[in-house]
C-alpha cells in the first residue's frame, strides 16, 4: 500500500502547489521547474516551502524501467523529517490537475 504524503495540483506554468503532510509536519510546498539547470545531474525541479521560500527538496524526471512510463522522483529533507523519498503519481479520481506524492519506504 502507498502512502500519500502529499495532494498538490498543476498550475498552467507547470508547477505544483500543494500541502506536504506527516504525522509532524503541515507544510505548504510548491514543486518548480529548475529553469537555472546546469548538468543533467541537477535536479529538474525545486520544492519550495511556500510560506517562508525556503528550498526543502528538488525533483528529477526519471523513465520506469518495466513500462517506459515518465514521472518525478522527489526527494525532501528538513531536521523536522530528516530525509523522505517519493514519486509524484496521478491522484484517485481522474482528475489529470491533481497529483499527489507517494512515500518510498526505505525498506520497499
Amino acid at each position: 500500500m502507498a502512502t500519500t504524503i502529499a495532494t498538490l495540483t498543476a498550475k498552467e506554468n507547470g508547477t505544483l502547489e500543494g500541502i506536504f503532510a506527516t504525522i509532524r509536519v503541515n507544510a505548504p510546498i510548491a514543486i518548480v521547474p529548475n529553469t537555472t539547470k546546469q548538468s543533467e545531474e541537477a535536479p529538474d525541479y525545486r520544492i519550495i516551502h511556500r510560506k517562508t521560500g525556503f528550498e526543502i527538496g528538488a525533483g528529477w524526471n526519471r523513465i520506469a524501467r518495466q513500462t517506459g512510463e515518465e514521472y518525478l522522483s522527489v526527494k525532501l529533507e528538513a531536521p523536522e523529517i530528516g530525509v523522505i523519498y517519493g514519486n509524484v503519481a496521478s491522484a484517485p479520481g481522474g482528475d489529470p490537475d491533481r497529483k499527489v506524492i507517494l512515500w518510498n519506504s526505505p525498506g520497499n
